[in-house]
């Protein structure tokens, strides 16, 4: 019975065990390859795009099957860690490299993306992903694919869109931003499963919480302006010929 209730990645872990914990789950690593190998074979004709690609599913490979799993159980900080390597590194590689035909529209991903990270890092809906399998994947896929979903939006699209993306990105970021200063500045630990597994690693549980609202605040902002940049970048470049006319 009490196997049972053990998270998706396994019992808290221990420092000096934690390198030994990888993931090794079969339909975990059957998804990650029939995903990635499926992803090539859309980019056949753009070899830039496979290496692009095979970067991204292989940076999500590392954050789902790594150690950091593992200790994803023990830290709230390690959980926000696993999902911002996703959703600030993994999800753009892959949104990039999608064959150019494939647009996106603007709103929608905004919206979904803001409605599953404040969703999911609630108390009560992320203390069900220790409960349960089904609901720890419901979080991770619905964070990965709305992060995808987004990044897709704000990186192809036409130059006279600019405006709007760069609105969309900058909400995007002050939300992420907003509850991971919410999150830092809490005086109070909300977080019930790491209330007793911080200690380990030198953490109380309010101090893990802060961590992990501060990986949120700060990362997310510059990257998010970085693709600002770039927008305007594009803007600039497009206007370039009517000038010279």
């Amino acid at each position: 019975m009490a196997a049972q209730l053990l998270p998706y990645c396994g019992a808290p872990p221990v420092p000096g065990e934690l390198i030994a914990r990888v993931n090794t789950d079969p339909l975990l690593i059957l998804g990650l390859l029939l995903f990635t190998l499926a992803h090539v074979r859309l980019c056949a004709a753009e070899p830039r795009k496979i290496w692009q690609a095979l970067a991204g599913w292989c940076v999500a490979a590392a954050a789902f099957m790594s150690p950091l799993c593992a200790l994803s159980v023990s830290l709230f900080s390690a959980r926000v860690g696993q999902h911002m390597i996703l959703v600030l590194v993994a999800a753009p590689l892959i949104a990039g490299a999608l064959p150019a035909r494939w647009r996106a529209p603007l709103w929608p991903p905004v919206a979904a993306f803001f409605a599953f990270l404040w969703f999911w890092h609630m108390p009560v809906p992320y203390d069900a992903t220790f409960q349960s399998t089904a609901i720890y994947w419901s979080m991770h896929i619905s964070l990965f694919g709305s992060a995808i979903w987004l990044w897709r939006s704000l990186l192809v699209h036409a130059p006279g869109d600019t405006v709007r993306v760069l609105a969309a990105g900058t909400i995007s970021s002050i939300q992420m931003g907003l509850l991971g200063a919410i999150l830092t500045l809490s005086s109070r630990p909300m977080f019930v499963p790491h209330y007793f597994t911080t200690e380990a690693w030198g953490l109380s549980p309010l101090a893990d919480q802060q961590l992990g609202g501060a990986l949120m605040w700060v990362p997310g902002c510059l990257l998010f302006l970085g693709v600002a940049l770039r927008s305007c970048m594009m803007l600039l470049r497009s206007l370039e010929p009517a000038r010279a006319a």
